[in-house]
């Protein structure tokens, strides 16, 4: 079967779908396939909408045979584009979190958010005007519930920490992990010789780095195969990927606290961070040269930065 370019099977019927979102191999919406019927979970932005029904069409998959949107958590990258995805999608419930849902039936608040941290023209080229979901359409997800996809069991988990609105999904057919932003980020411009390199996400307003690391842990207790991420792809090697993460966040939180009184503290945290990222990069056998590896995670930095600056006016 030829599938776009944008799109690639990864097995077991889950399928990665390249957003477009600021670059490639960023931001992914899943689509899982079983026995005819599918579900996205998570779906870009409201640009997305187009490459997610075409890869439904590449796939000979009626829009009426999707049971489910899954948004991981409401964060634009991840659930922009759930409304304009449901007006195309007859048969699909909307499962969210709880503290996530009224967010997507209504979601001006959402957008006031948004607006605060990347501006109105930011806004526009990369969002668009958010369509709000009927409640009708709407549940909400609990801790261990099981979805089923035409017998195929998704176990939620609530994982707290990089937003309270935030659950992942264990698919024990696949024996992997749908993470969103749970599990951090990992570029496929940093593997070094099939091994990836992930590292938390901070962004703001509602990071906590201990329920972050309980999240990952409880996440690896499950001892999945596979994480996929939405930024970017799918990764193996989860027990490795574990112990770099939770360096790092620790690593995180040492340098907030170090900094929580520094003068122009947002572009200090910035300039130590990308330090910490980058001697972590290095160890990993990263070659890209450091202005490389800046412009690949300088929006993250700038992200982080601001999450972090938040979580230290709440300790």
């Amino acid at each position: 079967m030829d599938l776009p370019d944008y799109m690639q099977a990864v097995g077991d019927g889950v399928y990665a779908i390249d957003t477009a979102f600021q670059r490639d191999h960023f931001d992914a919406a899943w689509l899982l396939v079983e026995d005819g019927r599918a579900a996205f979970i998570d779906t870009g932005t409201n640009h997305a909408v187009p490459r997610l029904l075409g890869a439904l069409e590449a796939l000979g998959i009626a829009r009426e045979a999707v049971e489910m949107v899954i948004p991981t958590h409401v964060h634009l990258d991840h659930a922009g584009g759930v409304g304009r995805l449901m007006q195309e999608l007859p048969a699909a419930t909307l499962w969210a979190h709880p503290r996530g849902a009224r967010h997507l039936i209504d979601p001006r608040a959402l957008y006031q958010g948004a607006l605060a941290v990347y501006g109105e023209e930011e806004m526009q080229r990369s969002y668009g005007r958010l369509v709000p979901v009927d409640a009708a359409r709407v549940r909400t997800t609990e801790e261990g519930m099981v979805l089923d996809l035409a017998g195929r069991k998704l176990r939620v988990l609530d994982t707290p920490g990089h937003a309270r609105h935030h659950h992942c999904l264990w698919d024990e057919t696949s024996r992997g992990v749908f993470t969103g932003d749970t599990f951090g980020l990992s570029y496929r411009e940093f593997d070094v010789d099939g091994r990836a390199w992930i590292f938390p996400t901070s962004t703001p307003v509602q990071f906590e780095p201990g329920p972050l690391g309980e999240s990952v842990r409880r996440i690896a207790a499950l001892n999945p195969e596979k994480l996929y991420l939405t930024h970017f792809g799918c990764v193996r090697d989860v027990a490795r990927l574990e112990g770099l993460f939770l360096e790092l966040l620790d690593g995180m939180v040492t340098l907030a606290l170090l900094l929580r009184e520094a003068p122009e503290r947002h572009e200090k945290l910035k300039e130590e961070l990308f330090d910490l990222y980058l001697g972590s990069l290095r160890v990993h056998g990263c070659g890209l040269t450091d202005e490389q590896i800046h412009s690949l995670l300088e929006m993250d930095l700038e992200l982080n930065a601001q999450g972090i600056g938040v979580w230290l006016l709440k300790i």
